[in-house]
């Protein structure tokens, strides 16, 4: 089905404001809807989940504590502050999962809907033909189900690069033409406030026009049936402000993408669960694969600027966790809703790659500690940011307890103890470490890291997911290798990690940076850069453990192991090579790839079928080859601003000058100044013209 080409759709629909207030999170919300009674079974839930941590953390402060003797040391004392958030930590990931037993059934409930629906996909430098061929799938789909007639797409462009627009505008303008569903395009003269700031301009001038959004990632979408039973949901519960679905990652090559994307989807469901069970209705926001009350986000969700400089100021980095919690402080309800399986985004291809997004992730995270004093804040709200906050600090109190163990134990072996330190003493002082003890403590932490990942494998094994997969031996020899693989990266994340704290506490800002969404192996000399200091702790701490204490190379080796090996690790995991080595074999794979879901076969299709973005100056060279691509381009531009601010009309003017000297289209370009350049392909008149010069 195509579009009629005698009446062109405008580049973006009439504008329907709908105000946004920014929030003053000192002050209670002005609105505020009747909060509704916490049911048992989430109570219970949180019982589970936090009260069993919490009984897990005492037990392991009382056993270490037996292990120390009546007079620990000051080491003593600092290993075990050090030792008991550690162990509650991985007590928590136990009993979150245990909590998810009493996760709710949920249904999807019948009956007529209306509701208008927008799709939004906020992009910022980024693969425009793949990012759109998923729309176009995503359009045909909807199409199919009968909502394209309440439906519409919008592609909201954060791009800063004149070449990297170009080509967004010429897609979309392709894409169009085979969506049965109106795609809408707009790009932001600038990007305040970031994805946060896109999507609330877009609220704020055509909010009105809709009842609910989906938000969706640049690399992410979701299956038509699942936004129908997305929007049925939230149309028969007026109090629902937002649905977070559990997205399944996909499209992994290397190691690496297929080793996150099996994890995510042997382990994620019930892990899920969990989150689902013990959250309620106060639930959270992952940013992208949920659907919003648009009136709610409104209401509720206008983020102010933090104050002071970033990273601690600023812009809030990580605002969806900040908009769930502002959602539920007004009273609406956040849920999470696992049991919708028709959501997908890809994952990072390298270990590069995630740290890199991981530092953002840090510092947005962070941030939130700024936020616990939010009035008419959740309880609930403040453990999802807590356990947030504690995702990246848990790094630095690891390789904090590594270091103080390390000290405590050199300090037993290279002092000689003394028996009678009084004078007159007339018994001695016996040193006391309990070996044994602390060796079930280290069996006792082990088990509960590892039997979550033993549950959801055997539980995959009860299911169609084994199958799906390869089979349950595949399933477990896959579990194995993923337990394996994760152990030798697990040190490395530690310390990338806790350089990443260091420089956010030092006031180091992340920027803005286009994530990775395909990535290539690094090179010997790139890992080997990121690597040496990992490499050189590990070969340091085995010769020192090697000539004081051998034994400890036993306990210390996974570590060890993964610290000196990291380059290979990080350069071998990033291959696609080893990665189809290893889906030949049948190992780290997904139904989704055995049996890929109809949306993204569909979407490769429309991705071919799209034309190929260009690179560099040749984006904005084909305008001049192709009058029928710069009518095209020009046609998805916005009206000419009336107000413009004075460095705008100076651009405008000396790229004017600069064209009306300019031998050739080539040479034009060769004169303009990127500013210029993003005022030529911003500016109607100013194509036509620098078009119609020679090439």
């Amino acid at each position: 089905m195509t579009r009629d080409q005698a009446q062109p759709l405008p580049a973006v629909p009439p504008e329907a404001p709908l105000e946004m207030p920014v929030q003053d999170f000192r002050r209670r919300p002005v609105a505020v809807r009747r909060r509704r009674l916490t049911g048992s079974r989430v109570w219970l839930a949180r019982l589970i989940a936090f009260g069993g941590t919490i009984a897990v953390a005492t037990i392991g402060f009382q056993q270490m504590l037996l292990a120390f003797g009546d007079r620990p040391t000051p080491m003593q004392i600092a290993l075990l502050a050090l030792f008991v958030p550690t162990f509650g930590w991985v007590g928590f990931s136990f009993c979150a999962v245990l909590a998810g037993m009493l996760a709710p059934r949920l249904t999807t409930p019948d009956g007529p809907n209306e509701a208008r629906i927008a799709v939004v996909m906020p992009v910022y430098h980024e693969d425009a033909a793949k990012s759109i061929g998923l729309l176009v799938a995503l359009a045909k789909g909807l199409a199919r189900i009968g909502l394209a007639h309440r439906t519409e797409i919008f592609v909201l462009s954060d791009s800063r690069e004149p070449s990297v627009a170009v080509n967004e505008t010429l897609i979309v303008s392709a894409a169009r033409e085979i969506s049965p569903v109106p795609i809408w395009y707009r790009r932001r003269g600038t990007n305040e406030d970031r994805k946060s700031g896109n999507i609330a301009e877009f609220i704020r001038r055509w909010g009105g026009r809709y009842d609910q959004m989906v938000v969706l990632d640049a690399d992410s979408v979701m299956s038509a049936q699942t936004i129908a039973a997305l929007s049925a949901r939230m149309n028969a519960d007026p109090d629902l402000g937002l649905i977070q679905t559990m997205p399944v990652l996909v499209g992994g090559e290397t190691i690496f993408a297929r080793l996150t994307q099996f994890a995510g989807r042997i382990y994620g469901p019930m892990i899920a669960r969990g989150v689902s069970a013990w959250s309620g209705d106060t639930g959270n926001y992952w940013g992208h694969n949920a659907i919003i009350r648009v009136t709610a986000s409104a209401e509720a969700c206008g983020l102010p600027q933090l104050p002071g400089r970033p990273p601690f100021g600023g812009t809030i980095l990580s605002h969806d966790f900040v908009e769930a919690a502002a959602l539920c402080r007004a009273g609406w309800k956040v849920r999470l809703d696992p049991d919708l399986r028709g959501s997908y985004e890809g994952c990072p291809p390298t270990l590069l790659d995630m740290a890199a997004r991981e530092r953002r992730w840090a510092q947005g995270n962070l941030q939130h500690a700024r936020l616990f004093g939010m009035r008419g804040m959740r309880m609930i709200s403040r453990a999802h940011f807590a356990i947030g906050i504690l995702g990246f600090l848990m790094s630095p109190i690891w390789l904090a307890l590594l270091v103080v163990g390390l000290i405590l134990s050199a300090t037993v072996l290279l002092s000689t103890p003394e028996y009678f330190p009084n004078a007159y003493q007339l018994f001695p002082d016996w040193p006391v470490f309990d070996a044994r003890r602390m060796l079930w403590l280290f069996v006792a932490a082990m088990a509960l890291l590892l039997l979550p990942k033993l549950i959801a494998t055997f539980r995959a094994w009860m299911r169609p997911l084994a199958r799906a997969s390869g089979g349950p031996v595949r399933v477990f020899t896959s579990a194995l290798f993923e337990i394996l693989l994760s152990a030798l990266i697990a040190p490395v994340q530690m310390l990338i990690q806790t350089r990443q704290i260091y420089d956010i506490l030092r006031g180091h800002d992340s920027g803005w940076q286009a994530q990775v969404r395909a990535g290539s192996m690094p090179g010997w000399g790139v890992v080997i850069a990121r690597h040496w200091v990992h490499v050189l702790v590990g070969v340091l701490t085995v010769v020192v453990l090697a000539r004081f204490s051998p034994a400890q190379l036993i306990w210390l080796s996974p570590i060890l192991a993964g610290l000196i090996l990291s380059p290979f690790t990080s350069r071998f995991s990033a291959s696609p090579v080893f990665g189809r080595w290893a889906r030949m074999r049948g190992l780290l794979v997904t139904p989704e790839e055995r049996d890929p879901p109809a949306i993204l076969s569909e979407a490769m299709a429309a991705t071919r079928a799209l034309p190929r973005p260009a690179e560099g100056r040749a984006a904005i060279a084909q305008l001049g080859e192709d009058p029928a691509r710069l009518e095209s381009h020009i046609a998805m531009l916005p009206p000419p601003a009336t107000n413009q601010p004075a460095t705008a009309r100076m651009a405008t003017i000396t790229a004017g000058a600069k064209i009306a000297h300019a031998t050739s289209r080539a040479e034009a370009l060769d004169f303009l100044t990127r500013d210029e350049t993003e005022t030529l392909v911003r500016d109607a008149a100013l194509l036509r013209r620098w078009s119609a010069l020679p090439a």
